[in-house]
C-alpha cells in the first residue's frame, strides 16, 4: 500500500467514526426528547418504546466504546483466520466447519468482505482446515481474541451408540501485513511448492497445478494458498501470510525476552484452550479466560460472538 492510499483510508476512517458519533448523538437527543415529552404528558404508553429506544442507545454507544479499545498496532487491518481440526477425526472436521460457518456470518454480519485462500476437505465429512481472509475496518483487532483451542462437547451425529463426545479445532489469527514492514525474506530461504488444488468441489477443483505451498526454511513455517487459479496470485497471497506468520514470531520472541527479562513466568498459550462449546448435558459457551458465558448456544453458532469479542478487549485493557 502507498502512501497516498493509506491517506485516503486514514481518511475514510476518521470521516466514518465521525459519521458514528453524529448518529449516536443524534440518538441520545431523540431518547432524551422522547422522556421529556412522556414526563410532560404524563404518558405511560411511551414507557416501553422509551426502554427500547435506550436498550439501543446503550448498544450502540457500548459498540463506540469498546472500539476505541482497538489500540494496537495492526487492529485496524484485515484478518487472516486459519482453523485445523485437531483429534477426532470426522467429528474434528465437523467442528471445524461449524466454526467456519459461525465466523462467516459474524463477518458477513459486520459488513466484512470474506474470501477462502485455503481449503482442505474432511475426509469423510467437515473440513480438515480452512484459511479465510476477512477484510474491513479493526477485522484483526476483533478477531484477535479467537486465537486458541475452541472445544466442542456434544452428542456425535457420526456416532450410532448416541454417546458424547469431546472435539478440539484450533484457531489462528494474523494481521494481513504491509509490503513495508521490516520482514526480510530470503528467496534461498524459501521452498515453493505448487500442487492441484483441492477444493470441496465445483467451481473450487482446479485442473491445473495452481495451488501454492511455501515452506520458510530456517523457522519450517508453512502457508498455503489455493484460492485462486492464477499460480502468481496464489503465489503473491501466501507470501503475504508467510509475512504476516514471521511477523507474529518476531514479536513473540521479543515478548519472550521481555518476560525473561522481568522474571515472570507466563503461558504463552498459543495453543491453550480458550472456550467451550457444551451442546450437552446442558447448553453453555464459556469463555474461559474472561468467563463470559451464555446458555443461547444457536446464536452464537449462528455468529453472535460479540459478548465474548468486547468481554476478552475489556479483559487484555
Amino acid at each position: 500500500m502507498d502512501e497516498a492510499q493509506k491517506i485516503l483510508q486514514e481518511i475514510k476512517s476518521l470521516k466514518s467514526k465521525i459519521e458514528k458519533f453524529e448518529e449516536l448523538y443524534r440518538e441520545y437527543e431523540d431518547l432524551i426528547a422522547l422522556i421529556e415529552i412522556g414526563l410532560e404528558e404524563q404518558d405511560e404508553g411511551l414507557i416501553s418504546e422509551v426502554t427500547q429506544e435506550a436498550k439501543q442507545f446503550i448498544n450502540h454507544y457500548e459498540e463506540m466504546r469498546i472500539a476505541t479499545l482497538l489500540d494496537g498496532e495492526y487492529d485496524r487491518s484485515n484478518a487472516i483466520l486459519t482453523l485445523h481440526a485437531g483429534a477426532g477425526g470426522t467429528e474434528a472436521c465437523d467442528w471445524v466447519s461449524m466454526l467456519f460457518r459461525m465466523y462467516t456470518r459474524w463477518a458477513e454480519d459486520k459488513g466484512y468482505k470474506v474470501e477462502t485462500l485455503d481449503y482442505l476437505p474432511g475426509d469423510e465429512a467437515g473440513i480438515k482446515s480452512v484459511t479465510i481472509q476477512i477484510s474491513g475496518e479493526n477485522a484483526y483487532g476483533y478477531l484477535k481474541s479467537e486465537k486458541g483451542v475452541h472445544r466442542l462437547v456434544r452428542i456425535s451425529p457420526f456416532d450410532a451408540s448416541g454417546r458424547r463426545h469431546t472435539s478440539f479445532a484450533s484457531c489462528d489469527v494474523l494481521p494481513e501485513i504491509d509490503d513495508d514492514v521490516d520482514i526480510e525474506i530470503k528467496p534461498e530461504d524459501i521452498r515453493i511448492d505448487t500442487y492441484r488444488s483441492s477444493g470441496a468441489g465445483g467451481q473450487h477443483v482446479n485442473t491445473t497445478d495452481s495451488a501454492v505451498r511455501i515452506t520458510h526454511i530456517p523457522t519450517n513455517i508453512v502457508v498455503q494458498c489455493q484460492n485462486e487459479r492464477s499460480q502468481h496470485k496464489n503465489r503473491e497471497t501466501a507470501m503475504k501470510m508467510l509475512r504476516a506468520k514471521l511477523y507474529e514470531k518476531k514479536l513473540e520472541e521479543q515478548m519472550e525476552k521481555l518476560q525473561d527479562i522481568r522474571g515472570e513466568v507466563k503461558e504463552i498459550g498459543w495453543g491453550s484452550q480458550i472456550r467451550s462449546y457444551v451442546f450437552h448435558p446442558y447448553n453453555m459457551v464459556k469463555d474461559h479466560r474472561t468467563n463470559e458465558e451464555t446458555g443461547n448456544v444457536s446464536a452464537v453458532m449462528d455468529g453472535d460472538i460479540d459478548r465474548f469479542i468486547n468481554a476478552y478487549l475489556k479483559w487484555i485493557h
